[in-house]
Formats: structure tokens, C-alpha cells, sequence
């Protein structure tokens, strides 16, 4: 049987005076209340979304005896562009850091015309935010600085640029020392000197361009046509159906696995007129990670400095 346990007898409790016990039970109170109170600015019920950023597309420049330039509303984009008229066969568009020029036929009429482009806007819009995008990085960029010991990027590394006293203009490229010297006439305006480097660089990406063009057609079974410099603003080669391939001269700047990788893109075409699966086939026969290249030459064409201003 469980008993219930009797309460055993204490000592004495200290006894507690009331003025004691009020100032415990202001103690106790005191400690539950809430600290003191920050002023806190009220805030709204919603915040609006931070404001897109603004998109500048390129606009094109009107010469003084040209035709107006002609405007179409696109969705929310008030787009200008320049309008020529040719002998062509459809209506051809062209996109560059100048803005959106149309090439259309004589007998298209002028809604034909703004129809096609409705047609094309989103590809339209894309490209040239892209050029937007691409002109505002570029324009942040510090350009060359065209003075003794410049560095000038060269397949994918800098060389440096040395300025001598010449009786005549000369440009001879040392590659151990990666030194371009320059002979430097009197008189020799800025503009001149980027002009006489630029056509260096230039005799340089087409005889490089031949070499690999050569061992990359014996690879992939090709024989190209002829081989031409380009100097467009948004495509680094192009090839037609007869063989003739353009190659943007500026990869010259740039490693030389990315300019396999477009002088490979291109002699695939040879092959294959189109970007099917089958195209990508062919150019992953010779250059299997093209698809790394791909994004590595458009990450480094957003950081290249700016080294000619024209």
C-alpha cells in the first residue's frame, strides 16, 4: 500500500516583508516588457521591382544627301532604320554597331516592308540589343594608348608595341621577344601609325588563316576556293556554296584554338550548308569541343580592349 508522504516539519522560512515583494514583483514585470522601441520607418506593403535597365539600340547615322531614315513601332521599341533599294530578288537585313539597315527590292512595297520586319522583330531586337550591349562594354573598355611599349593583343597574348625614329615607315615583328617595332617617320599623325600596325596585323591573319585553313580542309576532306579578309562587325566568317571564305581579320588577336574553331565552323560548310545536327557533326570530327570554343570567343570579344578606334 502506497501512503501519501506527510509533510515533514522545516526550519523556519525567512519571512518577506511586503515592501520586499513589491520590489520583486517590479523586477519580474520589468523583465517580461518588450525593449525599448527603435523608430522604424514604415515601409510600403509592396516595393515595385527595381527599374529595367534602359536599352539603347544603335541607331544609324544619316548622311547629309541620304534618304530620311524610317521608324516602325515594335511593341514597346520605336525603332529607326536605313532603307536601300536594289536589284535583289527578297528583302535582305543587316545588323551592325550602325543600327538596322534593309535591303529590299524596287517593286516591294513600303507595308511589304514593315510586315517583313514585324516578321523578324524578334530576332531583330535581339541582335541589336546585343550590338547595344556590346558598343556600351566596349566604350567602358580603356582603349590602346598608342605610345612606346603599348601592349597590342596578339593570338591570345600581348606583344609589345616599340616606336623608333625612321627616314622611312617599317614594321618588323621579333617572336621570341614578342616585340612589334615600328619606324616612326616625322611628321607620322596617330591615325597613321594605327593604320600601318592594323595592315601588319592583317597580312598576318591572312597568312595564318591559309595555313590552317589547309590543314583543317585536308582534315574534314575540303578544298576551299579563295580565302578573303573581313572586317564585320558581328560575324567572325562566312562561306558560300562556290568555296569562298571570309574570315574576320580580328581573330588575329585572339588564341589560335578559337580561330580554328572558326576556320573549322566554316569548312564545314563546305559540307554542310546549314547548322543541322549533322553540320555540328562534321565540325566536332575535327575540333571536338566547339562548343567550349563558342563561348569562349564571344566572352573574349567582350573583353578585348579596344585597340583600333576606326
Amino acid at each position: 500500500m502506497i501512503q501519501a508522504a506527510v509533510p515533514q516539519k522545516t526550519e523556519s522560512s525567512p519571512k518577506i516583508n511586503g515592501d520586499q515583494l513589491e520590489l520583486f514583483a517590479q523586477d519580474f514585470f520589468a523583465a517580461l516588457e518588450p525593449a525599448a522601441k527603435q523608430s522604424i520607418a514604415p515601409q510600403p506593403l509592396f516595393k515595385a521591382p527595381p527599374a529595367p535597365p534602359k536599352v539603347v539600340f544603335p541607331t544609324p547615322v544619316r548622311a547629309p544627301d541620304a534618304p530620311p531614315l524610317r521608324r516602325i513601332q515594335l511593341g514597346p521599341h520605336s525603332l529607326e532604320f536605313e532603307l536601300r533599294r536594289s536589284s535583289r530578288r527578297s528583302i535582305g537585313f543587316m545588323i551592325d554597331d550602325h543600327g538596322l539597315r534593309v535591303t529590299a527590292p524596287r517593286r516591294i512595297t513600303l507595308a511589304d516592308i514593315d510586315n517583313a520586319i514585324r516578321a523578324k522583330q524578334r530576332w531583330i531586337l535581339t541582335k541589336l540589343r546585343e550590338r547595344g550591349e556590346r558598343r556600351a562594354l566596349r566604350q567602358e573598355r580603356a582603349p590602346v594608348v598608342w605610345v612606346d611599349g603599348a601592349q597590342l593583343p596578339y593570338l591570345g597574348a600581348n606583344i609589345t608595341l616599340r616606336l623608333e625614329d625612321a627616314p622611312r615607315s617599317r614594321c618588323e615583328f621579333d617572336a621570341q621577344a614578342r616585340v612589334l617595332t615600328v619606324g616612326v617617320v616625322a611628321g607620322l599623325a596617330e591615325w597613321q601609325l594605327q593604320e600601318r600596325v592594323k595592315i601588319w596585323f592583317q597580312a598576318e591573319a591572312k597568312r595564318l588563316f591559309a595555313e590552317r585553313l589547309d590543314l583543317y580542309g585536308e582534315k574534314l576532306g575540303v578544298r576551299h576556293a579563295s580565302l578573303a579578309l573581313s572586317s564585320a562587325g558581328t560575324r567572325w566568317g562566312s562561306c558560300t556554296v562556290d568555296g569562298h571564305i571570309r574570315l574576320n581579320w580580328r581573330l588575329i588577336h585572339y588564341a589560335l584554338p578559337l580561330l580554328d574553331y572558326v576556320v573549322a565552323h566554316e569548312l564545314a560548310h563546305l559540307i554542310e550548308m546549314n547548322h543541322s545536327a549533322r553540320f555540328w557533326a562534321r565540325v566536332e570530327s575535327v575540333y571536338p569541343d566547339y562548343d567550349g570554343a563558342r563561348m569562349a570567343l564571344k566572352q573574349r570579344s567582350q573583353e578585348m580592349p579596344v585597340v583600333f578606334t576606326a
